[in-house]
């Protein structure tokens, strides 16, 4: 059977991160995508020149037109920019049985804010509903309002103190560590597991926390328990970084290569 996985999150019409970004790595993945956009934004590989955030009301549209009709696997929660539209996203998901994994987008790559700084505490209030939270370290320490984590043994201890915030698990992205190595760290109720990965010297990184979330949401949407799909999701956008460099887009943070296992394409 091939997963239905919907997507909320913003546009991004370079098509690396977001929605777009979201819509390939669900479908390179084997799911079928839909999505719910919460917000149009003006940007490219070099920054974000505007946001236009969606009336959450009619962001609660978008998620109820879909549940009223089609068959829902997992859901991948991206940007959602205001306090009211997560609490809109939170009233129209009521009810709804699939695992929901949710990356807190709070800070585009080039520096800006794509979550206001008010609607943080909602956002740590919506955690309890997610099977899985997915933040890179800046995040975490948003969330927390704590320094960021600069270590393995930081990372351990922030893992412990989201955990504590509700949500079923944990992946914590060590992408910002520095070093040759790029680890993640998930956290369970059962304790903390470490994911060991090579660092890609690149710039094309845009849109790789999209890109990992929307695949970790299509594993868990094949049914994968969740240590399998972590595992799969980070092989995935490893391989996007790997093989980026095939791809020709813009002049800063470039896109990953989504579809890098067509062979015979690049």
């Amino acid at each position: 059977m091939i997963p239905n996985i919907l997507s909320i999150a913003g546009s991004d019409p370079s098509g690396g991160a977001g929605i777009q970004a979201d819509i390939k790595a669900i479908s390179a993945n084997g799911g079928y995508a839909m999505a719910a956009i919460t917000a149009l934004t003006a940007q490219n590989t070099c920054g974000v020149q505007g946001v236009q955030m969606v009336e959450p009301a009619f962001v609660a549209n978008q998620i109820r037109a879909l549940c009223d009709d089609i068959r829902i696997d997992a859901v991948k929660i991206g940007m959602l920019g205001t306090a009211g539209i997560i609490e809109a996203v939170a009233e129209a998901l009521d009810g709804l049985d699939a695992p929901i994994v949710l990356d807190p987008v709070m800070v585009a790559k080039g520096g800006d804010r794509l979550l206001q700084a008010e609607a943080v505490e909602a956002l740590r209030r919506f955690l309890p509903r997610a099977a899985v939270i997915t933040p890179n370290l800046p995040e975490a320490a948003d969330l927390l309002s704590q320094p960021e984590a600069f270590s393995r043994d930081a990372m351990e201890a922030q893992a412990r103190d989201l955990m504590a915030l509700g949500p079923a698990a944990v992946l914590l992205k060590g992408g910002h560590l520095a070093g040759d190595q790029s680890p993640d760290l998930l956290a369970t109720a059962s304790g903390l597991t470490w994911l060991p990965g090579p660092r890609h010297v690149t710039r094309k990184t845009h849109g790789t926390g999209c890109t990992l979330s929307s695949a970790l949401a299509t594993f868990l949407g094949h049914g994968m328990p969740l240590d399998e799909a972590a595992a799969q999701a980070k092989g995935h956008v490893a391989d996007a970084i790997g093989t980026a460099d095939s791809l020709d887009v813009g002049r800063g943070h470039g896109p990953t290569h989504h579809f890098h296992a067509l062979k015979g394409r690049t």
